[in-house]
């Protein structure tokens, strides 16, 4: 069995030029790889706990030499006309479209989330390359009537500078690809600071955009620095040459950011933790909020940001929908996240594993009661598995506003839909949200002003598994920050506002008058 994991292990890294084992640059900018003279990071399988490669990281003059060719790509890549940037987005898309499998493996076997995950987390970075592609012939400005005769007054949007992208291991490739890919298309270059705990897929997709862009105008717009947090994440969000940070994390890694690049006047895109809810109401269909909790609560092993970490239950239908809950739990098959009967895979590292573990040991602590779960499993020798985990919580139990990045489900019963949305948002996080309602009226209130205070707010679906149509992002602690679709572009501009005075008058704005002479 051991042969055969490590032929497999082999056999993925293979098709991406990496050998078990071996090293590897993360250091790339001006259209290559290049050595990396800071520490050597390693990366470890974590269904196995084995070591997969070693990653050459930048000391303070590599990362130096990436942010100035970012910089210089950027001069060159601003002026090419937006269609032909979304024509470049275009082919990165069916170059992901053409290796879908490998990375997806890839994915899998660095990060833990299942197969058939890892394959949508590479369709989300298709497809937001296809909605790229339209974006680069609608970046709109708009004009106002001005109150002065024979002027002009219009909007319209720049490109902004070397965009610098901090992204989490849990979406290793789809959340920088929501940002690049509107980024490029806007006239941004690319910085990337990828999580270390999956450093290969990154450098696997460094890859495909040099295939693409290398002996073309769009060479060198993607830089690659992958390194520890506490030595180039803070080079990268304290430098000045960086205008725009989008850092996808914890609250508190956000929090840092946005202070640092406050200070500097810089922006942030933030998009961080989630202490998301599902709200099932007594007249639900009970079926469609099962199946969505249970993806929500266990999908990636709990390491989503959209993961369904709360249930609230009106008390009608609490018993038999916990009972069913339960007994679903026990029919969730876990281990290597590679087989395609697995539902729930490892977490992503023996610190993770600790997480859980004194998660639930405060738990306890607290006075929850464990319905289901709660262990820490030894399936595979070195691996990082715990059961999936559902509690019997009290909305005051400290414990419960806290986001652990793990497969544990708070449950609570309410009386009302009041109380409901009151519990939804006690939290400070403010991502995703659900309710599973039949009463138009309930829904109608549950996305008003006085229902749900999250970012995103669904009815009758589950909290994870957004589409790259809308603007995705939460509010309080969460962030505030918006990626991916809709008007999420504007982040990535600059916005600038014109006044052409075509008459041979110049008359002030607001009557004023102002004569020499």
């Amino acid at each position: 069995m051991v042969a055969v994991e490590t032929q497999r292990r082999a056999d993925i890294l293979s098709t991406l030029g990496i050998e078990v084992g071996g090293s590897v640059s993360g250091v790339a900018y001006a259209g290559a790889f290049e050595e990396g003279h800071g520490e050597i990071l390693e990366t470890f399988d974590p269904t196995t706990g084995q070591l997969l490669a070693c990653v050459q990281t930048p000391n303070q003059a590599d990362y130096d030499r990436a942010v100035e060719a970012a910089r210089e790509a950027f001069v060159r890549w601003r002026t090419v006309p937006a269609p032909r940037r979304g024509e470049i987005v275009r082919q990165l898309g069916n170059l992901f479209r053409e290796r879908k499998e490998d990375l997806a493996r890839l994915i899998s076997l660095e990060n833990g989330k299942i197969l058939s995950e890892a394959r949508g987390e590479v369709q989300e970075v298709i497809d937001v390359c296809d909605f790229a592609v339209g974006l680069s012939r609608q970046l709109y400005g708009r004009e106002m009537h001005s109150e002065r005769a024979e002027h002009r007054l219009f909007e319209q949007w720049h490109p902004l500078g070397v965009v610098g992208i901090i992204s989490a291991f849990n979406f290793p490739v789809a959340v920088p690809g929501w940002g690049w890919a509107i980024a490029l298309t806007c006239g941004d270059s690319i910085l990337w600071k990828p999580s270390e705990l999956t450093p290969l897929i990154s450098i696997a997709a460094q890859r495909v955009f040099q295939q693409v862009t290398n002996g073309t105008e769009a060479e060198g717009i993607f830089s690659l620095v992958v390194g520890p947090g506490a030595t180039t994440g803070e080079a990268l969000i304290n430098d000045p040459r960086i205008p725009l940070i989008q850092a996808t994390g914890s609250c508190r890694m956000g929090q840092r950011v946005a202070e640092v690049v406050g200070k500097r006047t810089g922006r942030a895109i933030l998009e961080l933790g989630g202490n998301n809810a599902v709200i099932v109401l007594d007249d639900a269909d009970l079926d469609l909020a099962l199946r969505a909790v249970v993806f929500g609560a266990v999908g990636t092993a709990g390491q989503r940001c959209t993961s369904t970490r709360r249930l609230i239950l009106q008390r009608g239908i609490a018993p038999t929908f916990v009972d069913r809950l339960v007994h679903a739990y026990g029919s969730v098959s876990i281990g290597d996240p590679l087989d395609g009967r697995t539902l729930m895979g490892p977490l992503i590292s023996a610190r993770a594993v600790d997480g859980f573990r004194d998660g639930m040991d405060e738990i306890r602590r607290q006075g929850g009661n464990v319905l289901y779960g709660g262990r820490v499993l030894d399936l595979q020798p070195g691996g990082y598995f715990v059961e999936p985990t559902i509690v019997r919580s009290h909305a005051s139990m400290p414990v419960c506003a806290e986001e652990i990045f793990a497969p544990i489900l708070h449950a609570f019963e309410v009386a009302s839909l009041d109380e409901a949305v009151e519990l939804n948002n006690a939290v400070p996080q403010g991502l995703s949200s659900s309710l599973f309602t039949r009463d138009l009226r309930a829904a109608s209130e549950w996305l008003s002003a006085r229902g749900s205070d999250c970012g995103i707010a669904n009815v009758n679906v589950g909290t994870s598994g957004a589409e790259i149509g809308g603007a995705f992002g939460g509010e309080k602690a969460t962030g505030g920050g918006r990626q991916a679709g809709s008007d999420a572009w504007k982040a990535y501009m600059r916005r600038q506002t014109c006044t052409v005075n075509y008459g041979s008058g110049l008359p002030l704005a607001q009557g004023v008058r102002f004569e020499v002479g």
